[in-house]
């Protein structure tokens, strides 16, 4: 299983190009790349500036806007299991409580109500903010997958959520899923 996750802003070099359009040719490629194996069925997720990117190329529907409080947030928040249809989710009980990060300003999921209807006809909704939804996310949406369910966008961090001593090691279970596919 290859599991290929989008870098966040920090891991890109978007300052001081070496040689003009050098960096930009190398971002185009990668998401060149991401959306061919996107198209070939290998499992992808996007994690908060991740989850925008697979937004911004279209490989998911819907669009992050601002927080609706307009800061910046970074702290714990728990999640609801909405599916375990998903590669992304089958190791996981519907219903069941994750506890992972969120660091970010621009977190509030939108998509008009047409978007949000096929979303949830099409249990697509893997992930939403239980109790408290920290940015305004329509739906208290947290997660999405696209149509062949093999692209997963969400702005919670299970990568630091993987050991005990950063607080959760509830995102270890969503690792776990994609290794068991």
């Amino acid at each position: 299983t290859t599991v290929l996750q989008l870098p966040t802003v920090e891991t890109l070099p978007l300052t001081r190009e070496p040689m003009p359009g050098f960096v930009s040719s190398m971002k185009f490629s990668k998401i060149t790349e991401i959306l061919n194996d996107a198209k070939k069925g290998k499992p992808i997720i996007g994690i908060c500036n991740g989850f925008q990117i697979l937004l911004e190329s279209g490989l998911l529907p819907g669009a992050l806007i601002n927080n609706k409080d307009v800061k910046f947030l970074s702290k714990n928040v728990i999640l609801n299991v909405e599916t375990n249809n998903s590669i992304f989710s089958n190791k996981l009980n519907i219903g069941k409580k994750l506890t992972m990060p969120i660091a970010h300003k621009e977190g509030n999921y939108i998509a008009d109500s047409k978007i949000i209807n096929e979303l949830e006809q099409e249990d697509r909704i893997v992930f939403k903010y239980y109790e408290n939804n920290p940015n305004g996310s329509i739906n208290n949406i947290a997660g999405i997958i696209n149509k062949k369910r093999n692209v997963l966008g969400m702005m919670p961090h299970p990568e630091r959520a993987c050991d005990a001593h950063l607080g959760s090691i509830d995102g270890k279970l969503i690792f776990e899923s994609i290794l068991g596919s």
